[in-house]
């Protein structure tokens, strides 16, 4: 029997923090399992099953989603498959089913490639590039886009890790997301307007995740010294933060109640960053144009304290 996910790379290394161990996915270079000191920092997901609600893939070359997969070149139409059906939508990119190919693996790194080929809605050839390192505090994400084809293609990357700290329950933990606007839904889940960050879409001073309800995308993040930090702490003090680097200009935050866990549906969190907002193939907004031959890289990542190291 073959996983689902395809192969499986498992890299470790021992941190200040303790022994972390990670282990990648074949399929869309996706995170299964993180874990520093033995506690789980990203939702664990078994070796013989699929990603749940798309946990740790990769998004290229958009994120999010494309309001009825339709967008515009040069005034001509092009149309993408419709991977949301139900809203009529494309979403999660074009490599969520696709096998990455290992040109590198070191015991504590592991360096992922895939393209993506010119197809219909996407007449463009990118290859990509996602590098795990475990280093410092945690696991950083590399993700290099070089334009491969002869013109130039728009591209914005994300992806899509569900958090945890251990046993802790989702509800008990505080989240904390320095972000300040958020962008308005329609029934469709596509943007209308960005606004100033209020009421439950404001997490600066932090928020138990229990009282939340959010599939919001967030922009404004501030950056300290090129990166944004969005932060969970457990009652004893004990934090996972997902940073991003100043390519990442936004974040979304999304608390579904259906994330299943063995077969038993519950609470989860979400913390995904973009470099672009939903429908930005479409809206052009923060959208990077790729030069053939072009070259660009955006790294984020997730870092581990426990209970003691604050004190």
């Amino acid at each position: 029997m073959r996983a689902p996910t395809g192969r499986q790379f498992t890299i470790s290394r021992d941190l200040a923090a303790g022994p972390a161990t990670a282990t990648i996915t074949e399929l869309a270079a996706g995170i299964r399992r993180f874990s520093v000191d033995g506690v789980d920092l990203a939702e664990p997901f078994g070796e013989f099953e699929s990603p749940p609600a798309a946990c740790g893939i990769v998004l290229v070359p958009w994120p999010n989603r494309v309001e009825n997969g339709l967008w515009h070149l040069d005034g001509e139409p092009q149309q993408l498959d419709l991977t949301d059906p139900g809203r009529k939508q494309a979403t999660h990119g074009l490599l969520r089913n696709t096998a990455y190919t290992v040109v590198e693996q070191l015991e504590h790194s592991v360096t992922l490639v895939a393209s993506v080929f010119p197809q219909h809605g996407y007449p463009f050839h990118l290859e990509t590039i996602v590098h795990y390192e475990l280093a410092d505090a945690g696991l950083r994400v590399t993700h290099t886009l070089t334009n491969v084809g002869a013109a130039s293609a728009p591209v914005a990357i994300g992806t899509h890790p569900y958090l945890r700290l251990g046993d802790t329950p989702i509800g008990d933990l505080t989240l904390t997301v320095d972000a300040r606007t958020r962008f308005e839904l329609d029934d469709r889940l596509i943007p209308t307007r960005e606004i100033p960050v209020d009421g439950d879409f404001d997490l600066v001073a932090g928020r138990r995740v229990g009282d939340l309800d959010l599939n919001v995308t967030l922009g404004g993040v501030r950056m300290t010294d090129g990166r944004a930090r969005h932060r969970l702490e457990a009652p004893d003090g004990s934090a996972v933060e997902l940073w991003q680097g100043d390519a990442f200009g936004y974040v979304q935050v999304f608390t579904p109640r259906t994330f299943p866990r063995g077969g038993v549906e519950g609470l989860a969190i979400a913390i995904e960053p973009m470099t672009a907002p939903p429908n930005a193939l479409v809206t052009g907004q923060s959208l990077r144009w790729l030069e053939p031959g072009a070259h660009w890289a955006a790294s984020w990542g997730i870092d581990y304290t426990g209970p003691n190291e604050g004190e």
